[in-house]
């Protein structure tokens, strides 16, 4: 199990990083979701323990991380800005994690490098970006880590090999009871394969949980009219993002919405739509992201 604990991290006067806390347990795939720059690189680099927190502890199987040679050998951090030596081929990259990850597996490598149709001869680095990324998956889940850490890892790569490389996640977790943390900023994706996920907003975690439970309390009504109403009808109603399109309203309540439904039928609307939010309207209403005045950039 993973264990990050009111970790803050700091470059100099800037706090990149502040009180951030989490779990992830065996078995479980973690969907880190924020704005670029929000800090989702800097959290993997510390559970990696590439970096050290000014404060808190990162804790795998109950053991801190950082200088924790054994306790890395477990840990296999895919970053989004993937390295390859200029010559380096499959088979050199496959010798090089073999000396450092003791649970490296060259048939794995075999059957994957197969699997992917990747030439184990040929220079990474004249590979495409999305060919460079599954070389990197198969030499990760060749080293059979107990915590796999995904940057973007699916950035650049064709819808068949995305969905091939998200079966043999879930196979190899199914298999291995490997954990699994992913950042990405494709919401869609994260909701199809984690379990739970964590939004960083503000340098913190602003919202953690299983993504079949974040919804929950979180309800967005769409009321259709087929009188003449205003706006100032919903006073008495305790809700958020109150939006008008014609005859139609939207807005949503969190929390309990017995007392919100008590009011909506004194306003007799024709049509009452009760909708659970999606992770990407969650995400939305987290980050609270200002409207842009488009014509004032423009112009």
């Amino acid at each position: 199990m993973l264990e990050v604990k009111a970790l803050t991290k700091t470059f100099g006067s800037f706090t990149a990083l502040q009180d951030i806390s989490l779990n992830v347990a065996d078995g479980s795939v973690y969907g880190l979701v924020g704005y670029n720059g929000a800090g989702k690189t800097t959290l993997l680099k510390n559970i990696a323990g590439i970096y050290k927190p000014e404060k808190g502890e990162v804790l795998f199987d109950g053991e801190n991380i950082f200088d924790n040679e054994i306790k890395k050998e477990e840990i296999f951090f895919m970053p989004d800005d993937l390295y390859f030596g200029p010559y380096a081929n499959m088979k050199k990259m496959a010798d090089f994690y073999n000396g450092y990850y003791k649970r490296f597996n060259y048939e794995t490598f075999k059957k994957l490098t197969d699997a992917f149709e990747l030439d184990v001869s040929k220079r990474i680095n004249g590979f495409s970006k999305g060919m460079q990324r599954q070389a990197e998956m198969v030499l990760a889940l060749s080293t059979h880590p107990k915590l796999l850490l995904l940057d973007e890892s699916f950035d650049g790569i064709d819808p068949q090999k995305r969905i091939f490389m998200k079966g043999l996640l879930k196979e190899a977790i199914k298999e291995t009871n490997m954990s699994v943390i992913i950042s990405s900023h494709n919401l869609q994706e994260l909701e199809n394969l984690c379990d739970h996920i964590g939004i960083i907003n503000g340098k913190k975690i602003s919202i953690t949980g299983a993504v079949n439970e974040l919804s929950y309390g979180r309800t967005k009504f769409r009321l259709a009219f087929a009188r003449e109403f205003s706006l100032e009808e919903f006073t008495d109603i305790n809700c958020e993002n109150l939006t008008r399109d014609g005859q139609l309203v939207l807005f949503t309540i969190n929390g309990n919405t017995e007392e919100a439904e008590k009011q909506i039928k004194k306003l007799k609307p024709a049509v009452t739509e009760k909708i659970s939010l999606s992770l990407e309207e969650i995400f939305m209403q987290e980050m609270k992201g200002e409207d842009y005045d488009y014509k004032s950039i423009l112009n």
